[in-house]
């Protein structure tokens, strides 16, 4: 029999997630290209992110920081493609920490859980962010990852001194999922100690908080330079295709 109720038993059900989608960085590996402007396939970079945020049934709000001359256009992105779950575009800081906690400061102040993602990763799919929400309910942090399938080597002074064993390691990806009063806390210890972290993860792990890594995507890809916005279009293709 218990086998039986089994199946009918309710999965836990996530608290609704704001979520802070940085998009306040420099174009230094574009080639001068403004990644999150550029068009991928039909829209711009930005709208294919917010859009994976506007269909996830688990986030209530997003929050987008940007620079300062971007603000005007970020905005209009929104209105005019009714991103309604955009609740406020605001500016960032100098380093991505900065904006970080920028965000923060914006969210609404009773949400329970709190994601950080990168603008840049537009093909990040609702599943990643589920299952990723779902983890940092139980555990209070979670982030999707992927193995890494590259040989790695640890070099001093152009040897390469060390093979590092690629199965315990992780590429960790965005969107970073925390208990809402644990980020923030981590992020202000981390900038009180001067730390200008790119990682969200390291923030918490500072404070000896482990954080429960789920399953990744190789499609969620960050656009950093040209050649990605190349991958990104044939995934676009692939998706629409149906090879993927």
């Amino acid at each position: 029999m218990a086998g039986l109720f089994s199946k009918w038993k309710k999965k836990p059900v996530s608290p609704p997630c704001s979520v802070v989608v940085v998009a306040a960085g420099s174009a230094r590996r574009m080639e001068g290209i403004d990644k999150i402007l550029t068009p991928l396939g039909e829209l711009p970079v930005l709208v294919h992110t917010l859009y994976a945020f506007q269909d996830c049934p688990v986030v209530r709000e997003v929050v987008v920081v940007t620079r300062e001359d971007l603000l005007v256009e970020v905005s209009r992105l929104c209105k005019d493609f009714a991103l309604d779950k955009v609740s406020k575009v605001i500016v960032g800081g100098a380093e991505r920490i900065h904006s970080v906690q920028a965000g923060l400061r914006e969210v609404d102040p009773e949400a329970e859980l709190i994601a950080i993602h990168d603008g840049a990763r537009p093909l990040v799919t609702p599943q990643v962010v589920e299952e990723a929400v779902a983890a940092a309910a139980q555990s209070g942090a979670a982030a999707p990852a992927i193995p890494v399938i590259d040989t790695i080597k640890r070099w001093e002074d152009g040897l390469g001194v060390e093979t590092v064993d690629r199965s315990v390691l992780r590429a960790v990806q965005t969107p970073q999922v925390f208990e809402a009063g644990l980020i923030r806390a981590a992020t202000q210890k981390a900038l009180e100690d001067g730390e200008l972290l790119t990682d969200d993860c390291g923030a918490v792990e500072r404070l000896g908080k482990k954080v429960t890594l789920t399953e990744g995507s190789r499609e969620n890809i960050k656009i950093t330079t040209p050649l990605d916005l190349v991958l990104g279009e044939a995934i676009l293709t692939a998706r629409t295709e149906g090879r993927l």
